[in-house]
Protein backbone atom coordinates (compact mmCIF):
# COMPACT_ATOMS: atom_id res chain seq x y z
CA UNK A 1 0.00 0.00 0.00
CA UNK A 2 1.34 3.34 -1.24
CA UNK A 3 2.58 5.87 1.82
CA UNK A 4 0.44 8.70 2.56
CA UNK A 5 0.52 11.74 4.54
CA UNK A 6 -2.40 11.97 6.71
CA UNK A 7 -3.41 14.93 8.43
CA UNK A 8 -2.65 14.73 12.45
CA UNK A 9 -6.20 14.28 13.70
CA UNK A 10 -7.05 11.64 10.79
CA UNK A 11 -3.93 9.81 11.86
CA UNK A 12 -4.69 10.00 15.52
CA UNK A 13 -8.57 8.26 14.43
CA UNK A 14 -6.26 5.92 12.13
CA UNK A 15 -3.92 4.89 15.03
CA UNK A 16 -6.96 4.17 17.29
CA UNK A 17 -8.91 2.38 15.13
CA UNK A 18 -5.61 0.65 14.26
CA UNK A 19 -5.10 -0.66 18.00
CA UNK A 20 -8.87 -1.86 18.68
CA UNK A 21 -9.15 -5.83 19.16
CA UNK A 22 -12.20 -6.06 17.03
CA UNK A 23 -14.77 -5.26 14.98
CA UNK A 24 -17.45 -4.52 17.97
CA UNK A 25 -14.81 -2.28 19.59
CA UNK A 26 -14.24 -0.43 15.99
CA UNK A 27 -17.94 0.22 15.25
CA UNK A 28 -18.32 1.39 19.14
CA UNK A 29 -15.66 4.00 18.28
CA UNK A 30 -17.75 5.14 15.04
CA UNK A 31 -20.93 5.29 17.34
CA UNK A 32 -18.85 7.54 19.64
CA UNK A 33 -17.13 9.65 16.37
CA UNK A 34 -20.87 10.04 14.99
CA UNK A 35 -21.73 12.73 18.05
CA UNK A 36 -18.14 14.87 17.00
CA UNK A 37 -19.88 15.80 13.53
CA UNK A 38 -21.23 19.04 12.34
CA UNK A 39 -24.86 17.58 12.39
CA UNK A 40 -27.18 18.86 9.27
CA UNK A 41 -30.51 19.14 10.93
CA UNK A 42 -33.34 16.78 9.14
CA UNK A 43 -34.82 20.64 8.20
CA UNK A 44 -31.91 21.06 5.85
CA UNK A 45 -31.96 17.54 4.50
CA UNK A 46 -33.17 17.45 0.30
CA UNK A 47 -32.18 15.98 -2.68
CA UNK A 48 -29.13 18.00 -3.35
CA UNK A 49 -27.78 16.99 -0.10
CA UNK A 50 -28.70 13.17 -0.31
CA UNK A 51 -26.37 10.72 -0.89
CA UNK A 52 -27.51 8.06 -3.15
CA UNK A 53 -26.27 4.32 -3.55
CA UNK A 54 -26.02 4.14 0.55
CA UNK A 55 -28.75 1.90 2.41
CA UNK A 56 -29.07 4.34 5.37
CA UNK A 57 -30.44 7.78 4.72
CA UNK A 58 -27.22 9.43 4.38
CA UNK A 59 -26.96 13.58 3.53
CA UNK A 60 -23.99 15.71 3.15
CA UNK A 61 -23.29 19.37 2.94
CA UNK A 62 -19.55 20.56 1.53
CA UNK A 63 -19.23 24.74 2.51
CA UNK A 64 -16.24 26.69 2.84
CA UNK A 65 -15.07 28.37 5.91
CA UNK A 66 -14.41 31.81 6.85
CA UNK A 67 -11.06 31.46 5.39
CA UNK A 68 -11.96 29.62 2.37
CA UNK A 69 -11.22 26.05 3.19
CA UNK A 70 -13.55 23.21 2.86
CA UNK A 71 -15.60 22.42 5.87
CA UNK A 72 -18.36 19.29 6.04
CA UNK A 73 -22.04 19.16 7.63
CA UNK A 74 -23.91 15.90 7.36
CA UNK A 75 -25.85 13.42 9.21
CA UNK A 76 -27.37 10.19 9.20
CA UNK A 77 -30.11 7.31 10.24
CA UNK A 78 -27.56 5.68 10.68
CA UNK A 79 -24.64 6.23 13.79
CA UNK A 80 -22.23 3.80 11.65
CA UNK A 81 -22.56 5.93 8.85
CA UNK A 82 -22.88 8.96 10.57
CA UNK A 83 -19.52 7.84 12.03
CA UNK A 84 -18.16 7.47 8.65
CA UNK A 85 -19.11 11.01 7.48
CA UNK A 86 -17.17 12.18 10.87
CA UNK A 87 -13.97 11.16 10.13
CA UNK A 88 -14.56 12.36 6.24
CA UNK A 89 -15.19 15.58 7.70
CA UNK A 90 -12.09 15.35 10.21
CA UNK A 91 -9.62 14.16 6.87
CA UNK A 92 -11.00 17.13 4.92
CA UNK A 93 -11.28 19.71 7.28
CA UNK A 94 -9.32 22.92 6.52
CA UNK A 95 -8.48 21.35 3.63
CA UNK A 96 -7.98 23.45 0.00
CA UNK A 97 -10.61 22.33 -2.60
CA UNK A 98 -8.09 20.96 -5.12
CA UNK A 99 -6.78 18.87 -1.95
CA UNK A 100 -10.30 17.55 -1.35
CA UNK A 101 -10.28 16.81 -5.07
CA UNK A 102 -7.49 14.64 -4.93
CA UNK A 103 -7.94 13.24 -1.56
CA UNK A 104 -7.63 9.63 -1.46
CA UNK A 105 -10.36 7.54 0.92
CA UNK A 106 -8.41 4.72 1.66
CA UNK A 107 -7.96 5.92 5.17
CA UNK A 108 -10.74 3.51 6.19
CA UNK A 109 -8.40 0.86 4.64
CA UNK A 110 -5.54 2.04 7.23
CA UNK A 111 -8.26 1.97 10.34
CA UNK A 112 -9.03 -1.71 9.29
CA UNK A 113 -12.38 -0.66 9.01
CA UNK A 114 -12.91 -1.83 4.70
CA UNK A 115 -13.10 -5.40 5.63
CA UNK A 116 -15.82 -4.37 8.92
CA UNK A 117 -17.75 -2.76 6.14
CA UNK A 118 -20.78 -5.30 4.26
CA UNK A 119 -19.94 -4.74 0.68
CA UNK A 120 -22.95 -2.46 0.44
CA UNK A 121 -21.77 -0.27 3.34
CA UNK A 122 -18.54 -0.13 1.86
CA UNK A 123 -20.18 1.32 -1.68
CA UNK A 124 -22.15 3.66 0.32
CA UNK A 125 -18.97 5.22 2.14
CA UNK A 126 -17.42 5.60 -1.60
CA UNK A 127 -20.45 6.68 -2.88
CA UNK A 128 -20.16 9.67 0.18
CA UNK A 129 -16.73 10.09 -0.10
CA UNK A 130 -17.19 10.69 -4.68
CA UNK A 131 -20.19 13.13 -3.72
CA UNK A 132 -18.30 15.39 -0.78
CA UNK A 133 -15.62 15.73 -3.57
CA UNK A 134 -18.23 16.49 -6.26
CA UNK A 135 -19.71 18.95 -3.52
CA UNK A 136 -16.50 20.50 -3.05
CA UNK A 137 -15.61 21.03 -6.91
CA UNK A 138 -18.69 23.12 -6.94
CA UNK A 139 -17.62 25.26 -4.45
CA UNK A 140 -14.97 26.01 -6.33
CA UNK A 141 -16.76 27.23 -9.26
Amino acid sequence: METVEWPDKLLEIIEDFSAAFDISERYEMLFELAEEVDELPISEWSSSTKVHGCQSEAHVLACLNENGSFHLRGAADSKLVQGLISITATALEGRSLAEVATFSPTYVEEMGLKDALSPSRANGFLNMFKKVQHEAALLGE
